[in-house]
């Protein structure tokens, strides 16, 4: 299987036994109170919304970039269980600075991680550890410009922006001078000039699949699934005007790079350059965006949702016809932030103080 495994399913809760996990000589008492213990934590783990599990999945995937990050700049990669208060504080700086996360997601992103640790990899967290997380939090919160990130409606990415992410020749960062390799590069660019493209969702663009992506004539013919019980899309991208950021040549070079026919479309890529075979995630997607962003030095900080408003504002600008743009994108007809997008693309068109005179 190549697909990253869902978040775990809730099991059925079975009654633990009286005696359960004790020895046959417990006593009496100590058996049923840990009968009872049993069965409060398998009930809550059954009244847990889907929201708060999919989201805790989330956390720890990001926790796992973390180590990754922290890994290619250390030369070495720490255990998935090193939950420790160095490292959780890390990882709220990480957050904060390279991610640049807003505070309360980040709150949140601590606690989801510290629950995961403890409940599904048998990690006891010390207390110190949550504590001085959220003292390096504290400051943050009253931060205004950190508390505004992520309010109000994404960026919209232009093919220029797109062109400057793409050319972007990076340099060196961290301790031991990293460059990411060439191959991470063009995943990075494929998976850009795609998204635009298709006007994706990063939970879309993380479900495409190699086999859902042909060549026809005059470009590529690309399959979007169903995500979260929006219907499925079948859109046509066609070849881009320049090779930097054309994504059917990006797409057809990439495609080679993994060597085979199905299985997803963009997957990991470590520090070696060596492909992963799990489909990168959509925080994965939404990570390889900004931070190609942020390689090109971009004023504007875009983010996984840029590529999608960008290819509605941009399409509109060129004229293109409302209805087409809302079948690329998927946009639901009476979408507000699709026709907020939309006027902004028709600003200029016919402007009111156009050719008055003045």
């Amino acid at each position: 299987m190549h697909d990253e495994p869902m978040a775990g399913e809730l099991l059925p809760v079975t009654s633990p036994q009286v005696g359960d996990h004790l020895p046959a000589d417990a006593p009496a008492d100590e058996a049923v109170l840990a009968a009872f213990d049993a069965a409060a934590a398998n009930h809550l783990a059954d009244i847990r919304p889907a929201k708060t599990v999919s989201g805790y999945a989330r956390d720890w995937q990001l926790w796992l970039q973390f180590l990754d990050w922290t890994g290619e700049r250390t030369g070495r990669r720490l255990p998935d269980t090193a939950v420790t208060r160095g490292t959780l504080v890390a990882f709220v700086v990480w957050l904060d600075q390279v991610l640049r996360a807003a505070p309360n997601s980040i709150d949140r992103r601590i606690t989801g991680v510290t629950v995961t640790a403890r409940r599904e990899h048998g990690v006891e967290v010390p207390k110190e550890a949550t504590v001085a997380a959220r003292a390096a939090l504290k400051p943050l919160k009253v931060d205004p410009a950190r508390i505004a990130r992520g309010r109000g409606k994404a960026p919209a990415a232009t093919p220029e922006q797109i062109r400057a992410m793409n050319t972007t020749v990076p340099t060196p960062s961290g301790r031991k001078k990293h460059v990411p390799p060439e191959l991470a590069l063009l995943r990075d660019r494929t998976l850009a000039s795609i998204a635009f493209g298709i006007g994706g969702r990063v939970s879309e663009v993380s479900a495409l699949t190699v086999d859902g992506i042909t060549l026809e004539g005059e470009g590529l013919k690309v399959y979007v699934p169903s995500v979260k019980g929006r219907p499925a899309r079948t859109v046509p991208v066609a070849f881009g005007e320049h090779a930097a950021t054309c994504p059917v040549r990006l797409w057809l070079t990439w495609r080679e790079k993994l060597g085979r026919t199905d299985g997803p479309a963009f997957v990991p890529v470590d520090e070696t350059g060596r492909l992963g075979t799990r489909r990168l995630s959509p925080d994965g997607c939404r990570i390889a965006i900004t931070r190609a962003a942020q390689r090109a030095g971009l004023d504007t900080r875009l983010t996984g949702h840029s590529m999608r408003a960008g290819l509605v504002t941009t399409a509109r600008k060129k004229g293109k016809r409302v209805e087409k743009i809302r079948a690329q994108t998927g946009h639901a007809m009476n979408s507000p932030v699709f026709w907020e997008y939309v006027r902004e693309g028709e600003l200029w068109e016919d402007a009111a103080t156009d050719g008055l005179g003045l």
